[in-house]
């Protein structure tokens, strides 16, 4: 079953209200005392957290999305639950973050989110949605139709010459790699080429605002290296952003330059080719050098 353009402008007004609907519930524990329990994921600390607010963001989640589900036979794919690879087996499947950021909600800054997606079982993100409940911003794009932020198309002024510095996006866990002081160089060093002041370094968000921020603050970028450790983000992380940041005008790739493929058998994570979110196709290229040079 191919879904039309009107099934999914019904589809994201349902996104939409669901993810509200749990932001409001996030915002409403926001800086209060919330226990933390571990689970299993990757290789940093904020893939192995989980709160109560998680918990209950997701359960508000799927109950709006339940009537969609059963209406156009979709399936699903949250965070907080078993994957049962019926993802495999639909044209469609809801790819759900109920609270990406988990880190950044526990210490009380701004960087968590809501995410959802609407995915093709050929690993295409159809359309995304994004809410920030720390600001009560709302993103969200169908494919091919443009981005819009807080309900207005989202084009933001990417001219070089207004740019007085670059901000680079980056995983607060990756101050900690072994290279890290090399790609920073490297950055100043493409900062004083192009002009800029200098080298913003963002590190206190989760994947889904990083990858939004880009666009709001170009020139930027956000990246996840490709690694052999489990991690790298999982699907669910990348699953909205990618369609709407797109629509925006981001540069969305993995480090071979290809599209991102959201629906790999096997695992969720995407350590294996790495996730590259840039503000323009000259920065992509450089991050992807960048890559090429380290791992020599």
């Amino acid at each position: 079953m191919k879904l039309s353009l009107k099934d999914l402008e019904d589809l994201c007004k349902i996104a939409i209200n669901a993810a509200q609907k749990a932001g409001n519930i996030i915002a409403s524990y926001a800086n209060t005392n919330i226990a933390v329990q571990n689970k299993a994921g990757g290789d940093s600390v904020a893939s192995q957290v989980v709160t109560e607010v998680d918990v209950k963001s997701q359960a508000i989640i799927v109950n709006e999305l339940r009537e969609s589900m059963a209406k156009y036979d979709l399936a699903l794919l949250t965070e907080e639950s078993p994957d049962d690879n019926s993802r495999l087996e639909k044209d469609y499947f809801w790819c759900v973050d109920p609270m990406d950021g988990t880190l950044a909600f526990i210490e009380g800054t701004q960087g968590f989110a809501v995410s959802i997606a609407l995915v093709s079982k050929d690993g295409e993100s159809q359309l995304g949605v994004v809410y920030d409940p720390s600001t009560k911003t709302l993103y969200h794009a169908i494919n091919g139709n443009g981005a819009y932020k807080n309900n207005k198309m989202w084009t933001p002024d990417l001219s070089p010459e207004k740019a007085f510095e670059f901000t680079l996006f980056i995983d607060k866990s990756f101050k900690k790699h072994p290279k890290f002081a090399q790609v920073k160089s490297k950055f100043q060093q493409y900062a004083e080429q192009n002009g800029l002041k200098n080298v913003r370094i963002i590190a206190h968000a989760g994947a889904v605002l990083n990858a939004c921020w880009v666009m709001d603050n170009a020139p930027a970028c956000y990246f996840k290296f490709p690694k052999k450790q489990k991690g790298g983000g999982s699907l669910w992380d990348f699953a909205a952003t990618t369609c709407i940041v797109k629509e925006a005008g981001v540069y969305v790739s993995d480090f071979h330059g290809e599209a991102l493929h959201l629906n790999k058998p096997g695992s969720n994570f995407m350590n294996q080719k790495g996730v590259l979110f840039a503000s323009d196709l000259n920065i992509r290229n450089f991050v992807l050098e960048i890559n090429r040079l380290l791992s020599k």
